[in-house]
C-alpha cells in the first residue's frame, strides 16, 4: 500500500482501500461485499452518497445494510434467512 493511501479496517480485519472495494459493476451482493462497503462508509473511505452512486443503491437500501449489520452482524447481511430474523 503506497504511503499516505487512505484505508480502513475491513470486515475480515485487513486494511481496505478504494482499490479493494467491490467493482462498480457489482450486481451480486454477497455478505463480504456488503460488509466492505459498509466498512468503507463508516471509516470515511467513501461517503454514503458516493457509495450509493457508485453501486446504484438507494439510500434506504444502503441504510438497511448498515442497520442489519449493526443489529445482527455479518449474518444480518445475508439475503437468505431474513424471515428467521424477523
Amino acid at each position: 500500500m503506497p504511503l499516505g493511501e487512505k484505508s480502513v479496517i475491513g470486515p475480515n480485519g485487513l486494511r481496505l482501500t478504494l482499490a479493494d472495494l467491490p467493482s462498480a459493476e457489482t450486481r451480486r451482493w454477497v455478505v463480504r461485499r456488503k460488509a466492505e462497503v459498509v466498512a468503507a462508509v463508516r471509516g470515511g473511505l467513501l461517503s454514503m452518497e458516493e457509495a450509493c452512486e457508485r453501486y446504484s443503491l438507494s439510500p434506504s437500501e444502503f441504510l438497511s445494510w448498515q442497520s442489519s449489520h449493526d443489529f445482527y452482524g455479518l449474518e444480518g447481511l445475508r439475503a437468505t434467512g431474513r424471515k428467521r430474523r424477523r
